[in-house]
């Protein structure tokens, strides 16, 4: 099976979408029989090449503004249809419009950011995902949703029937050998912590994370500083400006973009995750952290129940109050904070981006299966 994939997110440094193709890219390689194309505007990231030599990779240099909304009409489809990939699949909420209509084609619906929390999106990020989903999704033969929560969501926005609709939750990445106080400590990392991880961006809502944990007790944030990793997104917010306001240089560390090595030992050697999004449609530190055997703290909305299941800690993302109070649960209680790692393990064994990738296969043999019988 010959597989053409939009491979454009692994152009950049990884966000949480970016990471779902890379992993998935991944996994599908390890599936018989399958052949993966991978099409990207720009070089794909070195490191992500690595992991993916089995795949055939085509790329130009359009990989900026409108040069790249260009390619993903011309060259994009050009290339799928000059490979005879037997289907296409969006892993990112697209489709090019120029694919051959007799191709099979699948797309993966993350979230609905643009109707629940379009404010909190870059305004013409906002406007192309409004207009452009529900024409990907009536052009795509099949809808993949990464949580239930998201396809809920789908269905009841546009109509669409459970036959072309998917559930297939993403997966974690297990550790690997993790444990590193030398390198937390060359971040100035040296006492427990509660990590966030994410782009810096207003969905991640920052700012009422950073005040809630300003109006902890001196005690309670000597005993866990406040670790913040990931790359700066938009949104016009200063944190290290607020960091100095609140008060908090000395328990909050502001680390930006950290690798994967990095990334796994914030998450292995954390108190919990706190992740107090205004809105999920997966939330893929929630799974990443409970590989490690980290408990969360996380919202009471859209997808994080269900990611979180019995190893988190709930909280109103849009009450400073709710959050202070989980914030001070989880670092003064010792135990409640081991009962919830307790359970991560039984809770992570629904994520397997091998078992994904598996169902994704058998969604692409579906719509193949389909065309050749209509």
């Amino acid at each position: 099976m010959k597989i053409g994939v939009d491979a454009r997110l692994l152009s950049r440094p990884l966000t949480g979408i970016g990471r779902y193709t890379l992993e998935m890219c991944r996994a599908l390689s390890n599936e018989p029989n399958v052949s993966l194309y991978l099409y990207s505007p720009g070089s794909i990231q070195t490191d992500v090449a690595l992991s993916l030599t089995s795949a055939n990779i085509r790329t130009t240099n359009w990989n900026n503004g409108l040069f790249r909304q260009f390619w993903g009409e011309s060259y994009l489809p050009l290339w799928a249809r000059k490979d005879e990939v037997d289907v296409f699949w969006g892993p990112a909420h697209r489709l090019p419009r120029g694919l051959p209509s007799a191709m099979p084609k699948v797309l993966t619906i993350h979230d609905l950011v643009w109707k629940y929390a379009g404010s909190t999106m870059r305004p013409l990020s906002r406007v192309l995902e409004r207009y452009q989903m529900p024409v990907a999704i009536h052009a795509a033969d099949a809808v993949v949703a990464v949580s239930k929560a998201t396809a809920d969501a789908v269905k009841e926005e546009y109509l669409i029937g459970s036959n072309k609709l998917s559930v297939i939750l993403s997966g974690a990445n297990l550790p690997k050998g993790v444990s590193c106080s030398k390198v937390l400590q060359q971040k100035s990392i040296d006492r427990p912590y509660v990590l966030f991880v994410g782009t810096l961006e207003p969905r991640k809502n920052l700012i009422r994370l950073l005040t809630a944990y300003s109006l902890l007790g001196e005690s309670l944030k000597d005993q866990a500083m406040l670790v913040i990793a990931g790359g700066k997104g938009w949104g016009g917010v200063d944190l290290n400006d607020m960091v100095s306001d609140l008060g908090l240089k000395k328990y909050v560390r502001v680390l930006g973009f950290v690798d994967e090595t990095m990334l796994a030992s914030l998450y292995a050697n954390a108190l919990f995750l706190a992740m107090p999004s205004l809105y999920e449609g997966f939330g893929l530190p929630l799974v990443e952290a409970m590989a490690h055997g980290t408990p969360v703290l996380t919202s009471d909305n859209s997808s994080m129940p269900e990611v979180a299941g019995n190893a988190g800690l709930l909280i109103n993302p849009f009450a400073i109050p709710s959050i202070k109070n989980g914030l001070e649960a989880l670092i003064a209680n010792h135990d409640l904070r081991r009962n919830l790692a307790g359970k991560t393990r039984e809770n992570i064994a629904r994520f397997s981006w091998a078992t994904a990738a598996n169902k994704l296969v058998s969604v692409f043999e579906k719509v193949i299966s389909t065309r050749k019988n209509c």
